[in-house]
């Protein structure tokens, strides 16, 4: 994974204060933070990210799929952006398009449990039941087994596989 930026004062105080400001769900003074950032510094994945979660809050999906555009050009070998891609892609209702997008991820990141619990999700919406089950049943042996079971079972992707589940 590419290292992240090292921010230096005042942009590192910056960052911090649009990380409070978002944790308290004002989006406006989080955004208004970052853009006092350095511009060299707007495309870095901690500002990526951050500018993602502000728009998903207020269900931007367009815009999220840009921010997550740019993660996965900028910085490739970082999972959360193509995790961030297909979910906003997912939520627009293109979810063949968010499963084909994620997918390319698996063989790059073999080990990341999210990207194999989205895929599932994915082929869920798209009635691929036995392969959704699949997904699952990996996402299970790479993460924490127990909470993954948790969350599939709340989550509305999964409804048709719930009683499948091991």
């Amino acid at each position: 994974m590419k290292c992240r930026v090292n921010f230096e004062p005042p942009n590192i105080h910056h960052l911090n204060a649009a990380q409070g400001w978002l944790g308290l769900g004002n989006s406006i003074e989080a955004d208004a933070e970052l853009d006092q950032i350095a511009p060299e510094l707007q495309h870095s994945q901690e500002v990526l990210e951050i500018r993602w979660q502000i728009h998903a809050r207020h269900k931007q999906w367009e815009k999220c799929v840009e921010y997550a555009n740019t993660l996965v050009e900028s910085i490739p070998d970082h999972p959360m952006g193509w995790v961030h891609r297909s979910y906003a892609l997912h939520e627009l209702k293109r979810t063949r398009e968010a499963f084909d997008a994620l997918l390319p991820a698996l063989a790059r990141f073999p080990e990341d449990w999210l990207i194999q619990y989205n895929l599932a999700c994915y082929c869920c919406r798209l009635k691929d039941f036995q392969r959704a089950l699949n997904y699952l049943e990996q996402a299970c042996k790479l993460g924490d087994a127990r909470d993954i079971k948790a969350m599939a079972l709340k989550d509305s992707d999964l409804l048709e596989v719930r009683n499948l589940l091991p």
